[in-house]
């Protein structure tokens, strides 16, 4: 009975291509970028000889379709984007600043961080009637406080407070920690409230830019205490109106 040689019924995977390496027919090799299947057996001819070697697939361009980036990203902090005519390398912008869109049709670019605004912002409120005979600094009931972590060293804090109080020898202030930021300030009026009259609510608003320097979580809180010893002063009508206490980042 006759004998048929059928061959290889599949392609032999050679891996990369070795000059000193006997191939023969449907051994496929790696070279260059490119797969190339020996048609002809054959040692020492490199796949792009076509005596010997078909092509079977097609390295990409170096740089202009993404099959190879090293050309065109060079430098740590390079970005690659696509222009009208391909890709292209978008250099390291400067410390700061922010990757903007151009849109639809345009190219991206670096832009300035902008400046000013608030980084964040938190209140505070309370209701009710709260009072105190004490001459020194007491809580409002269970505290008209807020917790901030600020963002960094060298952030500053914008402390606003508005309320309503009431007593003879009334007098209102911030604290952040123990720390009384009237004292701080001098006792500067925007940060001290007083109130004189002892039969009359006084709407009464406090503010202080503060600059902690530290990165550690701190509270601001809204004090209230009487400079004459035995009368009462009041903070809060017991009404509906509230009594806040804002905290802006900036």
């Amino acid at each position: 009975m006759a004998t048929i040689n059928l061959g290889n019924i599949k392609f032999n995977w050679q891996g990369t291509y070795a000059g000193g390496t006997s191939y023969n027919i449907d051994d496929v090799v790696f070279y260059n970028g490119s797969s190339y299947i020996c048609k002809l057996a054959s040692t020492g001819n490199v796949p792009t000889n076509t005596t010997y070697w078909d092509q079977m697939s097609s390295a990409g361009t170096n740089g202009t379709n993404g099959t190879d980036l090293t050309t065109t990203l060079t430098t740590q902090g390079d970005l690659v984007y696509r222009d009208g005519a391909g890709l292209q390398r978008l250099g390291a912008g400067t410390a700061g600043q922010l990757l903007q869109t151009g849109g639809a049709g345009a190219n991206v670019s670096w832009v300035n961080a902008p400046v000013g605004g608030a980084i964040s912002a938190n209140m505070a409120t309370i209701n009710g009637q709260h009072s105190t005979t004490s001459t020194s600094y007491q809580s409002v009931g269970s505290g008209l406080s807020v917790t901030v972590t600020p963002s960094s060293t060298s952030s500053k804090f914008l402390i606003i407070s508005s309320f309503i109080c009431l007593g003879d020898m009334s007098v209102t202030t911030i604290f952040r920690g123990s720390t009384n930021l009237a004292t701080e300030a001098n006792a500067s009026s925007s940060i001290l409230g007083w109130n004189g009259n002892l039969s009359h609510w006084s709407t009464t608003a406090l503010s202080y830019l503060d600059a902690p320097n530290t990165t550690s979580s701190i509270t601001y809180e809204l004090k209230f205490r009487t400079t004459s010893s035995g009368v009462t002063t009041y903070v809060g009508d017991g009404t509906s109106i509230l009594n806040t206490l804002n905290v802006i980042e900036l």
